[in-house]
């Protein structure tokens, strides 16, 4: 503005590359100072078809009357007393007028800090993998992997099975036991989601009877950890192995009976043992569990 009250509006509008009709639009309002350039509302203050102040005197006293009633039951009510406007603009009024119960604030989850392990065998994550039917050339034929991981050295001991049940599950616990013992690992806890093989725990008839794969863990003196409900993040590095599993093996392999299935994934099980890890210090889960043994 000011370089075109000096310089004239044809010279501002080369220097600035706006059109001339611009810069006479901007000059009709200004007045020397800053403040006559900012943005003007054009919103209308009045519409033909507002509430009337009789409506809108209407819907507080029937709101204020009502606190609790529902939009809809109370614009039922308003039209019973003559009032003619449709659900949705008694909804924008009462929304300006702030007639809705303020929401309650919702306390904001706070996950506990992830409690690093200190030595091997100190916790071992447990899951089963369902194998994809797409990799089973026999229709009838159902697999299961079984993971457990520690969660320290991240070695991963797997173990192939016809069904899932809480009798495969107590095997699987068996078997991981004596896996780990003879790397000289012992399993002081394992910690599972909360699935039927593991645990009756929202049974409604076996909540309080346990499974077998829980009075095995009694047995063996380990104790049993159950993650929150819903929360398979929980058992995060048996979940993100099953994601490793995916990728690498079942993507690419086909299984043609269950001893064919133990065979390869007893082989991919000592490939991935032996696979370099970033948290290991690019180490693998072998060499690294021999240095802590």
């Amino acid at each position: 503005m000011k370089y075109a009250a000096k310089y004239g509006v044809s010279r501002a509008s080369r220097k600035y590359n706006k059109s001339r009709s611009y810069i006479y639009f901007w000059q009709g309002r200004w007045d020397g100072s800053v403040e006559s350039l900012t943005c003007q509302s054009r919103r209308p203050h009045s519409h033909p078809n507002q509430h009337t102040e009789a409506e809108l005197k209407l819907i507080r006293d029937m709101r204020r009357r009502n606190p609790t009633l529902g939009m809809v039951e109370l614009w039922h009510r308003l039209r019973q007393r003559g009032y003619t406007r449709r659900p949705e603009s008694l909804f924008r009024v009462m929304r300006k007028l702030g007639l809705f119960p303020a929401e309650k604030s919702k306390n904001s989850y706070k996950p506990k800090p992830y409690e690093q392990m200190t030595y091997p065998g100190q916790r071992v994550q447990v899951d089963v993998k369902v194998v994809p039917l797409r990799c089973i050339t026999d229709p009838e034929l159902r697999l299961f992997q079984y993971t457990a991981i520690d969660e320290f050295t991240r070695l991963r001991f797997l173990a192939a099975y016809p069904e899932q049940s809480t009798y495969s599950s107590a095997d699987f616990l068996k078997k991981l036991v004596k896996w780990y013992a003879r790397r000289g690992i012992r399993v002081e806890c394992v910690q599972t989601d909360n699935g039927f093989e593991f645990t009756n725990r929202f049974s409604n008839s076996k909540r309080d009877l346990p499974t077998l794969f829980e009075a095995t863990a009694r047995e063996l003196g380990i104790r049993h950890k159950l993650i929150r409900p819903y929360t398979p993040r929980h058992n995060g590095k048996v979940e993100r192995s099953h994601r490793e599993d995916q990728k690498r093996f079942y993507s690419s392999h086909r299984f043609y009976s269950f001893a064919d299935f133990e065979k390869q994934l007893s082989v991919h099980n000592r490939r991935s043992n032996n696979f370099p890890m970033r948290p290991l210090g690019w180490l693998s889960p072998s060499v690294f569990s021999v240095q802590y043994v």
